[in-house]
C-alpha cells in the first residue's frame, strides 16, 4: 500500500509540475495576474508530493518490504538501520528520487523566498524550474521507477547495499552534492526569465546571485566530503583521482565560482551581463552532463551507477533539449545585451574577467580530458588514457596566472587603476611570499621541491594579498580592527574564499610532494620504517559485525621511541554480498596523517600491508571547508536579505503594464 501511495504521489507531481510549466509563463505571456500568481502554489503542491514520494520508500527501506524491487536489491534485513535510511539512495532510481526531490525543495524555496521579486519575473523563474522538473519527472515514472513491485514473488531477504556506501561520509556526501548540482537550476532559470522578459541589469544579478552561492556553497562541500571519503575508503590514500565522475562534479564548481564573481561585476557595475547569462546556462549544463555520466553506463567508476544505454539515451535527449532551447534564446537575445559602462584594461572588471577565463579554461581541459577518450573509443580508433599527469600539468600551468590575478584583484579598484598604486604593496606582498616559504620549506624539509616551493608562494602571496585588501580600506585605516565588524558578507566571503583557497594549495602541493608510501609483507612482530616513524605490526584479531566478518590488523607507531599511534586497520568480508572491503587506519594530524591499509593474507601466514606518510593532506578538506564557510558569509549579506525590493511597495497582485512588456537595459 505504501509503495503504491509513494508512485502516485510521484504522478501527482508530475501533474502540478506540468501546469507549473505552462501557467505561469502563459500567464507571463498574456499579462494574466491570476495565472502567474499560481506558481509558487504549484510549486509548494509539487514539492509536497515528492516529499510524500520520498518519505515512502524510506519507509519501505525501514521496514525491509522486499516487494519493492528496489528495496530488494539495496537492502537486506541485516544492515544497520541508518543505512537502511540512506539506502535510499544507493542505487541509480532511489538516488535519482533523491535528486528529484531536493529539485522540489529549490522550487519550494524560490516559491517561499521570491516575495521581493517582481511578479513577471517570479512567474517565469518558476514556470522555467517547472518546465525543467518535467523531464526529471517524466524519466523517473517511464524510466527509474523506484516502486516497481515484486509481486507475487518476492525474496525473504535482500541483496544488502553495497559495502562502499557503507560509510558515514556515504550519508551525507550525496545530499550535498545533489543540493549543489540541483541548485544550479536555479540560476540557471533565473538567466532564461531574464532573457525571456529582456531586463538583464545590475537587479537581475542580484536576486540571482544568491542562488548562485547557496548552490556553490552545497557543491563545495559535497566535492569535500567526496575527496575526504575517497581518501580513506578506498584504500588508496589520495585525495583527487581524476576520475570522470570526479570530474563530473568539479567542472560544475569551476563554472559556477566564475559565474558568482561575474554576478558580482554584472551587480555591482552592469556589465558582462551576456557572459554572465552564458555562465549560468553553462553550470546547469554542465550538472545534466553529470548525471548523464553517472547514469548512462559508459563510464566504469566505483561512483558511477550500472545503468542501461535505454536511459543514458533518455537523459543526452533531455541535456539536448535543455541546452539547445537555452542557447537558441541566448543566441537570439544576446545581440541585445550590451552594456556602455566604461572600464580601462587595468581595472578590478577586467582582472575578474581574466579569471573568468582561467577558470573556463579550465573546465574545458577536464571537459576535454574526461570525454576524448570516450569518444575515441566510440569513433573505433581503439583506446586512450589520460590520466592524473595530464590533468596535473596543465593545472599546474593554469595555477601560476589564477593565483597572480587572485592576489592583485582585490587590491584594485573599479573603473581604473594606477600602476603606482599597486606596485607598493603587490612588491611587499611578493617578497614576503617567497621569504616566508622559502623557510617554511628549507626548514621543515631535508631538500626543497620546486613544485611545492612555488606552490607554498602563490599560497601565501594569495594570504597576504587579501590581508593587504582588507588593511587598505578607508574604514579600517581610520578605525582599526573595530572596523571589521563592520564589514559586509560578501567582504568576509571573499576574504575566507580566498583564504580556503590558499590553505587548500598548500595541502595539495605538499602532500603531492612530500607524500611517502610503502608496500610491505609483514608478520606479527615485524616493523617498517617510513618517514621517521616506526610501523610496528602487533597482532591480527578476528572481527564480527551485523552484517559483516573479517580481520583488524593492530599497528602501533612510533617516532624518536615515543608510541604517537595506536591503528587499527581493517579487511571486511560482508557476508550478504560476499565482498571484501578495506577499511584503512587514519592518524590524523594538523602537519601530517599516518595511513595503513591492510590487505590479504600470503600462505606462511604474513599480511600485505600498505603504510603512508601523507604531510598537510587535512589542509586539502580544511580549505575546503573555510572556502565553504565564506559563501555561507554571501549568503547572509544584508543586501540579499532587504523583504521589498524596487517593484515591491505594491500588493503582489499589482502589477503595472510596463511590467509585463519585455524591455531591453542596455
Amino acid at each position: 500500500m505504501v509503495p503504491q501511495l509513494g508512485y502516485f504521489s510521484l504522478v501527482i507531481a508530475m501533474v502540478l509540475a506540468t501546469m507549473l510549466a505552462i501557467f505561469p509563463l502563459w500567464g507571463a505571456k498574456r499579462g494574466n495576474v491570476q495565472l502567474m500568481n499560481s506558481a509558487p502554489t504549484l510549486a509548494l503542491g509539487a514539492f509536497f508530493f515528492t516529499l510524500l514520494s520520498y518519505l515512502a520508500l524510506t519507509y519501505s527501506f525501514v521496514v525491509n518490504d522486499f516487494t519493492v524491487s528496489y528495496v530488494a536489491s539495496h537492502s537486506n534485513s541485516l544492515l544497520p538501520i541508518r543505512y537502511r535510511v540512506t539506502g535510499v539512495w544507493g542505487g541509480h532510481e532511489g538516488s535519482f528520487l533523491l535528486w528529484v526531490f531536493i529539485y522540489s525543495i529549490w522550487m519550494a524555496a524560490v516559491a517561499l523566498r521570491s516575495k521581493a521579486i517582481p511578479l513577471l519575473i517570479r512567474a517565469r523563474v518558476l514556470g522555467v524550474m517547472g518546465l525543467v522538473s518535467l523531464g526529471f519527472y517524466l524519466f523517473i515514472l517511464l524510466m527509474s521507477n523506484p516502486f516497481e513491485s515484486l509481486l507475487p514473488y518476492f525474496p525473504v531477504d535482500g541483496r544488502d547495499l553495497n559495502p562502499l556506501l557503507q560509510d558515514f561520509a556515504m550519508i551525507i556526501h550525496p545530499p550535498l552534492l545533489y543540493m549543489g548540482y540541483v541548485g544550479l537550476s536555479v540560476s540557471f532559470a533565473f538567466a532564461i526569465a531574464a532573457l525571456l522578459t529582456g531586463k538583464l541589469d545590475s537587479t537581475w544579478a542580484k536576486w540571482s546571485r544568491p542562488w548562485a552561492v547557496a548552490a556553490w556553497v552545497f557543491l563545495t562541500l559535497g566535492i569535500t566530503v567526496g575527496s575526504w571519503w575517497a581518501y580513506y575508503e578506498l584504500g588508496w590514500g589520495g585525495w583527487w583521482f581524476w576520475d570522470p565522475v570526479e570530474n563530473a562534479s568539479l567542472m560544475p564548481w569551476l563554472i559556477t565560482t566564475a559565474l558568482i564573481h561575474s554576478f558580482a561585476v554584472t551587480e555591482k557595475r552592469g556589465i558582462f551581463k551576456s557572459w554572465t547569462v552564458l555562465l549560468a546556462i553553462t553550470g546547469f549544463s554542465l550538472s545534466l552532463l553529470g548525471t548523464f555520466l553517472v547514469r548512462s553506463g559508459i563510464v566504469v567508476s566505483v561512483h558511477a551507477f550500472a545503468s542501461d544505454p535505454e536511459r543514458g539515451l533518455f537523459i543526452l535527449g533531455f541535456l539536448a533539449v535543455v541546452i539547445g532551447a537555452s542557447l537558441t534564446l541566448y543566441a537570439i537575445k544576446a545581440t541585445h545585451m550590451k552594456s556602455y559602462v566604461k572600464y580601462t584594461m587595468f581595472s578590478r572588471e577586467v582582472f575578474l574577467w581574466g579569471n573568468n577565463i582561467i577558470l573556463t579554461v579550465a573546465t574545458l581541459v577536464v571537459l576535454l580530458g574526461t570525454f576524448l577518450p570516450m569518444v575515441h573509443k566510440e569513433l573505433g580508433l581503439g583506446s586512450i588514457s589520460i590520466g592524473s599527469p595530464f590533468f596535473s600539468e596543465i593545472f599546474g600551468y593554469l595555477l601560476v596566472p589564477f593565483v597572480a590575478l587572485l592576489g592583485v584583484t582585490p587590491l584594485m579598484r573599479w573603473k581604473q587603476n594606477k600602476l603606482a598604486t599597486l606596485k607598493k604593496p603587490v612588491l611587499i606582498a611578493l617578497g614576503i611570499s617567497i621569504v616566508v616559504g622559502f623557510l617554511m620549506l628549507t626548514l621543515t624539509r631535508s631538500e626543497v621541491e620546486n613544485m611545492a616551493l612555488l606552490g607554498v608562494i602563490l599560497a601565501i602571496w594569495i594570504m597576504i594579498s587579501t590581508i593587504q585588501s582588507v588593511l587598505a580600506k578607508k574604514e579600517v585605516q581610520q578605525k582599526g580592527v573595530a572596523a571589521l565588524s563592520n564589514m559586509t558578507g560578501s567582504e568576509w566571503a571573499m576574504v575566507l574564499g580566498h583564504m580556503g583557497f590558499a590553505v587548500s594549495i598548500i595541502g595539495m602541493v605538499l602532500t603531492s610532494s612530500y607524500g611517502v608510501e610503502k608496500d610491505v609483507r609483514m608478520h606479527t612482530g615485524d616493523t617498517v620504517v617510513l618517514a621517521g616513524y616506526e610501523f610496528e605490526f602487533v597482532q591480527i584479531k578476528d572481527i564480527t559485525a551485523e552484517n559483516y566478518t573479517g580481520h583488524a590488523a593492530v599497528v602501533d607507531v612510533r617516532y624518536e621511541n615515543e608510541k604517537v599511534a595506536h591503528m587499527v586497520a581493517e579487511k571486511r568480508f560482508y557476508t550478504v554480498q560476499r565482498s571484501a572491503m578495506t577499511e584503512a587506519a587514519v592518524d590524523a594530524g594538523i602537519t601530517r596523517d599516518l595511513f595503513v591499509a591492510l590487505g590479504e593474507q600470503f600462505k606462511d601466514g604474513s599480511w600485505a600491508l600498505r603504510v603512508y606518510h601523507k604531510p598537510f593532506i587535512r589542509w586539502v578538506w580544511f580549505g575546503g571547508l573555510i572556502i565553504a564557510l565564506g559563501g555561507l558569509f554571501a549568503m547572509g549579506d544584508k543586501r540579499y536579505r532587504a523583504k521589498r525590493q524596487s517593484l515591491i511597495g505594491r500588493k503582489e497582485n499589482e502589477i503595472e503594464q510596463s511590467d509585463l512588456v519585455p524591455e531591453v537595459q542596455s
